[in-house]
């Protein structure tokens, strides 16, 4: 009967449906030396259980300290704000020297319509010249 009761418990050991109590009476059932002998192959399982369970570690465990190196995320944006500063200077030196660029054509513009205005005047002021010579006979006189 106990052979009965132990191939009953050992079934719903495997489909995970023991308490610990039944447990321990598997236990201590493939602890002894006189076990059936189609169940000798569970001996090592229950064998191992019990000489793991007194198993210990004695190593120390060398726990490494998760210290994130801040200095290198620190060079990084110190990097990338320099280069944003420099490329905005580069940019607002380029903006300044297009508005220079623009000013120095508009005051070349300015310049060339009065030159133009003064030349036209000129010319009238030839005309007039040579028309008064023509009147009163006066020699023309040399350009140099």
């Amino acid at each position: 009967m106990e052979l009965a009761n132990i191939e009953r418990l050992l079934e719903k050991y495997l489909n995970a449906e023991t308490t610990i109590a039944e447990e321990k009476v598997l236990k201590n059932y493939f602890l002894n030396d006189t076990i059936a002998p189609h169940l000798e192959e569970y001996q090592t399982l229950f064998g191992y259980f019990s000489t793991s369970k007194n198993e210990r570690f004695t190593k120390t465990i060398q726990l490494n300290s998760q210290k994130k190196n801040w200095k290198w995320l620190y060079v990084a944006a110190s990097i990338v704000v320099l280069i944003s500063v420099y490329s905005g200077y580069e940019n607002m030196q380029q903006r300044k020297a297009e508005k220079v660029y623009a000013e120095t054509i508009d005051a070349f513009q300015m310049l060339s319509t009065n030159l133009n205005k003064g030349t036209v005047a000129i010319a009238q002021l030839q005309r007039f010249e040579d028309t008064t010579n023509k009147i009163f006979k006066q020699p023309k006189r040399n350009k140099k």
